[in-house]
């Protein structure tokens, strides 16, 4: 197994091969980031994506832009235990995720996981997994900008903050308001 695959969250600023987690504001390269999690792993049979972006509607109500915030340091420990987790279930070799925050806007990419493994059945399984996990359970506050909540008013907040005790009131109005998922996803392996 690479080195790689199971470094902590942060590593040093000239490291050559990247973290596991990054919470960043900054868009991120589908393409460096394979090369980067593939490296020099001649063992590395599949590699899965999955991404997730804004769309414009989300239950039934136009979205202009999106604002997403985290805990710091809970929220990267949270996501290694569930990379940790998804080692210890699956014959993976590496694991990236990069969650953004910050604002958003329509068709802006917000997610990444990225999964290598020996075989494709393994990385899709592993690649679902955490990201199961980041849509349920990961603590991130999010809030839709809509007709209804003009400038931002309208806050929701996602269940997996309200799982981690932090403003429940806003995760039980996000249930009632809104029952589907609030991100448009593209998933496909690339087998080498």
């Amino acid at each position: 197994m690479p080195a790689s695959a199971r470094l902590p969250a942060t590593v040093g600023e000239n490291a050559s091969v990247p973290a596991r987690v990054s919470i960043q504001t900054h868009d991120f390269d589908l393409s460096a980031e394979v090369a980067a999690l593939r490296g020099d792993d001649a063992g590395v049979g599949a590699i899965c994506s999955f991404i997730g972006t804004v769309r414009d509607r989300n239950d039934g109500s136009d979205v202009s832009a999106m604002e997403l915030e985290h805990y710091p340091g809970m929220t990267e420990k949270a996501i290694e235990s569930m990379i940790d987790e998804a080692f210890a279930r699956f014959d993976i070799r590496g694991v990236r995720v990069i969650h953004r925050v910050g604002p958003l806007q329509v068709q802006d990419q917000i997610v990444l996981v990225l999964v290598t493994s020996s075989h494709r059945g393994t990385s899709f399984q592993a690649c679902e997994f955490l990201m199961d996990y980041l849509k349920t359970q990961a603590p991130f506050w999010k809030k839709e900008r809509t007709p209804c909540s003009a400038g931002g008013s309208g806050a929701a907040t996602s269940e997996g903050f309200a799982r981690h005790g932090f403003n429940a009131e806003g995760a039980e109005r996000r249930q009632k308001t809104q029952k589907k998922p609030n991100k448009v996803f593209g998933f496909f392996c690339l087998p080498f």
